[in-house]
């Protein structure tokens, strides 16, 4: 399991300027909820000094993504528009008192959505797809503009690094020819030379030494380790099916259609991925309930 500060404990739990913001006249969205990640960022601008009055943010997505979205927008209100584009993905990571290597890329996403509203108050096009060719990474759509300016605003030299900060090569490997390509380019110009130093082996996926029985017995373990955080608030959740990388569940009592309902099944989803060794999607049971019973029909 990472290890997380307990600033990153603080965000998560507690977050700052959650929820949609009314009036806001500056939006930046980010990711995609199928690739894991997605995030919008709402800025309340003042027309006259641009300054940033208000930041809120909506995000689906691991603890680390919701608490770096939260340190984004505490970071920049106040700020002038020019100042917070300042504000770099490292500068998210300090004040959340460092962030796990294998997270980083949820402040450099923080960093995108930032460019995207302030983008979108001054009426220039901003857009996060690609060229016909600059796509690298298929599995988390990351092109190669975002590898080369992650690598350097950070200094990174590895494909480990450029995984852990953009996720790029996270999924099938088959893009590490291309990152290196990249890593090859950029540190030329430091008066580097790339050291293709193997990527560090992946875990064996402890889900993979168990039969179907054994997995739903230990996501059943993992979620009664999880209720009475939601006893105590008068809710509850139940495991309701698994299939393949997808559980759903029914969220009961105080839980089903609270405002936070959300968030907290994305923190299931994070804590199971982690006891697991594996990517999962927890889904609401109503959600997916129709959907099941058609596929079984």
């Amino acid at each position: 399991m990472w290890d997380y500060s307990e600033k990153v404990k603080e965000h998560f739990f507690s977050p700052r300027n959650s929820g949609a913001l009314e009036d806001a006249n500056a939006i930046g969205d980010v990711g995609s909820i199928n690739c894991g990640d997605a995030l919008r960022l709402m800025l309340k601008v003042d027309p006259e000094s641009e300054t940033i009055l208000d930041a809120r943010f909506q995000t689906f997505g691991c603890g680390s993504a919701i608490a770096s979205s939260s340190a984004l927008t505490e970071i920049i209100k106040g700020k002038k528009l020019d100042d917070a584009l300042k504000v770099s993905n490292q500068d998210i990571a300090d004040y959340l008192d460092g962030l796990p290597p294998e997270k980083m890329h949820c402040s450099v996403m923080g960093r995108e959505a930032l460019q995207a509203a302030v983008a979108n108050y001054r009426g220039v096009e901003w857009k996060d797809d690609h060229e016909e060719g600059a796509l690298i990474c298929k599995c988390f759509a990351i092109d190669a503009v975002l590898i080369e300016e992650t690598i350097r605003a950070n200094d990174l030299s590895t494909v480990e690094e450029v995984t852990n900060y953009t996720k790029a090569g996270g999924g099938c490997s088959s893009c590490h020819e291309g990152i290196e390509e990249i890593l090859v380019k950029v540190l030329a110009e430091r008066g580097e030379t790339f050291n293709p130093i193997p990527v560090k082996a992946k875990k064996v996926d402890p889900a993979a030494k168990m039969t179907n029985l054994q997995r739903i017995k230990r996501i059943e373990m993992i979620l009664d380790s999880i209720r009475p955080q939601l006893q105590r608030d008068h809710g509850d959740i139940e495991l309701v099916d698994v299939d393949g990388k997808t559980i759903y569940v029914n969220m009961i009592g105080a839980c089903a259609g609270c405002q936070m309902e959300a968030m907290t099944l994305q923190g299931i989803q994070q804590r199971l991925m982690e006891d697991l060794g594996e990517f999962v999607k927890v889904v609401p049971s109503r959600a997916g309930s129709y959907a099941r019973a058609a596929s079984h029909v």
